[in-house]
């Protein structure tokens, strides 16, 4: 930095002049893409900074996609800053109807599974359909979970015995949320009850390209979409692209998206061998047969939220470090066991570009691996950005780097010597042995190995063409996360 006092002053003057010494300091922001209802204040194409449940419902509507993709984030990564993105809906919302036969004579209760939330009835002796119907589409309506506040992603009609569940956003979306008449412990009172079907499919695919242009300069670092279309997924990519996206060096502002889909195991490789890029990751669901219970966005905005902690941890280590294991609050497995993913399924999806989950023997799901869709590099196999862990790891060491290099070298004067050491005077050494300092400080801090072989191969040069441009190559050793134990355990009869 240079000094505000100058130097050709002639009266006398005792004073300092104060500049910042530097402080590195981290951030990374979340946004959430997705659908808000009319009752929200924030706009179509609009994006937001959300801190509570209140504020996600006054922003996107209660019962709203935006809404519940917040409630399932904040209960996953309590801390995390989290902003919201309002994508403008398609044109056509999807229609289910309910048709209800005859309840039991001596009444009882009846619970109705939406999105995993369970919507109960307490049916009197003697009520026909048409009353329990009426019930019904009333709990539908009202239900609004005590502990999570969320609310259900559809609202409800009556006509007689027939309840009418609209979904609260148009699009083909809506046919992926489950609903179904759950086996209690006791009796379920509507079990045989109901006749379901689908009375109006839901129609279009959004576009995310209006949020997109509002996220402007401002740095999100994780970016969670509800929509992982082809379509959406391609401007997703683009979007963050080395060449005049987000990763470009005219932008510098970084970012990775995380995105559902749901479909069989073949399909879900398929779709993770289409797109090879390490700015996306595919995070599945296993086809509607399978029972999931809670939406894919729900789904997506809940498991992504679990790590986002991780990604921001380049102070200590954690930036780097295996992620199995982790438990993801809320979320529910599918109902048929057979979905759940075995060794050999997350195995086989990882080789093809798509990251895993488990379920664990009390039915809670785990986190297994999460990775990026990078298979290649001009054509030939390539790894190095496969790890989620990798993109974070760069995200924080190039900040760190260039906030080093800000600190220790703006408004200075490249030279090819400095005898007089003055400050206001830089050379390539010096340079380079701000890098040299900031990879062993970034070591220490559990993010990039700094072997003598790595700090031996960083350069600083001067431009031949251009003597104010010095151009540099930064290698980077980052830390692994430690994901495979590979023993063997050698059994002695005697010793």
């Amino acid at each position: 930095m240079v000094s505000n006092i100058p130097s050709g002053i002639v009266a006398p003057l005792l004073a300092f002049d104060v500049e910042s010494g530097g402080q590195f300091q981290s951030e990374t922001r979340m946004i959430l893409l997705g659908h808000g209802l009319s009752a929200g204040t924030l706009a179509d194409g609009g994006v937001a900074l959300c801190g509570s449940v209140s504020q996600a419902r006054l922003l996107a509507g209660r019962g709203s996609m935006l809404e519940s993709m917040f409630i399932r984030a904040r209960r996953n990564a309590p801390a995390q800053e989290i902003w919201l993105g309002r994508v403008a809906e398609a044109t056509t919302a999807q229609v289910r109807t309910v048709t209800l036969g005859t309840p039991p004579a001596a009444g009882g209760q009846g619970v109705l599974s939406i999105a995993g939330e369970d919507v109960a009835v307490n049916i009197a002796a003697g009520d026909n359909a048409a009353t329990v119907a009426a019930a019904l589409a009333a709990a539908i309506n009202a239900y609004i979970n005590p502990v999570t506040k969320i609310s259900l992603p559809f609202t409800a009609t009556v006509s007689t015995n027939v309840v009418s569940l609209t979904a609260r956003h148009k699009g083909t979306y809506a046919a992926g949320i489950d609903v179904h008449v759950p086996v209690l412990e006791g009796a379920n009172a509507f079990t045989g009850l109901f006749t379901f079907a689908v009375s109006a499919a839901g129609a279009g695919t959004p576009d995310v390209a209006a949020v997109l242009a509002s996220m402007g300069d401002d740095p999100f670092e994780i970016v969670v979409s509800a929509f992982g279309d082809d379509a959406n997924r391609l401007k997703l990519d683009n979007f963050h692209i080395s060449t005049g996206g987000r990763w470009s060096y005219a932008q510098q502002l970084y970012g990775h998206v995380f995105y559902p889909r749901t479909d069989s195991v073949a399909n879900l490789a398929t779709a993770g061998l289409a797109r090879d890029s390490w700015h996306i990751s595919l995070i599945p669901l296993m086809a509607t047969a399978s029972g999931m219970a809670r939406p894919d966005y729900e789904f997506v905005a809940a498991l992504v939220a679990r790590v986002a902690p991780f990604f921001d941890g380049g102070s200590n280590g954690l930036v780097s470090v295996n992620q199995s294991n982790l438990e993801v609050t809320d979320m529910i497995a599918p109902r048929d066991r057979d979905y759940w993913p075995d060794y050999a399924t997350r195995d086989s999806l990882l080789k093809n570009g798509v990251s895993t989950w488990k379920v664990d023997r009390s039915g809670r799901i785990l986190i297994d691996k999460i990775i990026t869709q990078q298979q290649t590099t001009a054509g030939v196999p390539d790894t190095a950005l496969r790890d989620i862990q990798a993109i974070y790891q760069i995200t924080y060491a190039l900040k760190y780097f260039r906030s080093q290099l800000a600190f220790e070298h703006s408004n200075k004067a490249i030279v090819d010597d400095n005898p007089a050491n003055l400050d206001a005077l830089r050379t390539v050494k010096d340079i380079r042995a701000t890098l040299v300092n900031s990879t062993i400080e970034l070591q220490q801090r559990g993010v990039l190995e700094a072997s003598v072989t790595v700090l031996d191969e960083i350069m600083v040069t001067r431009n031949a063409e251009n003597p104010n441009r010095v151009d540099i190559i930064l290698p980077m050793d980052r830390a692994n996360p430690l994901d495979i134990f590979a023993g063997l355990a050698r059994v002695y009869a005697e010793t």
